[in-house]
């Protein structure tokens, strides 16, 4: 095989391509609506929790995490899907959300997002009076 700008050739022609780029990738996440607040659940696996970032800014949250993978001691790597790579995923949150009392926690590879509900946003209900 010859190398030639950044395209690797094979034998037969075809090109490959070469990267040195780590891929993002979409976590998958689940979102839960109670009358207190709203639960964002987000699989990061092999993520620790000072490689992930949780940022409000005008009512877009954003989640930035990234998994890095050393090779391990228990010898050469002959068949692997778990790769180093970046997490990234943002979703525009609705009016109503108390941004002062968000809370976050990753459990085994799970980000929990707790956003609670502004009172104004929580349901009620109104008395009828007779009159």
């Amino acid at each position: 095989m010859s190398v030639q700008t950044g395209l690797v050739k094979s034998e037969q022609g075809s090109s490959l391509v070469q990267s040195d780029k780590r891929p993002t990738v979409t976590p998958a996440c689940d979102v839960y609506e109670s009358k207190d607040e709203i639960l964002l659940v987000a699989d990061v696996p092999g993520v620790a929790h000072d490689r992930l970032e949780v940022h409000l800014d005008e009512g877009e949250l954003t989640i930035t995490a990234h998994r890095d993978l050393s090779p391990r001691d228990q010898g050469s790597l002959v068949a692997g899907q778990y790769r180093s790579c970046d997490f990234r995923r943002r979703f525009a949150l609705p009016g109503g959300i108390d941004a002062s009392r968000i809370s976050a926690d990753l459990k085994e590879g799970v980000l929990r997002l707790h956003m609670p509900k502004s009172e104004a946003l929580k349901p009620r209900e109104i008395p009828v009076r007779a009159g």
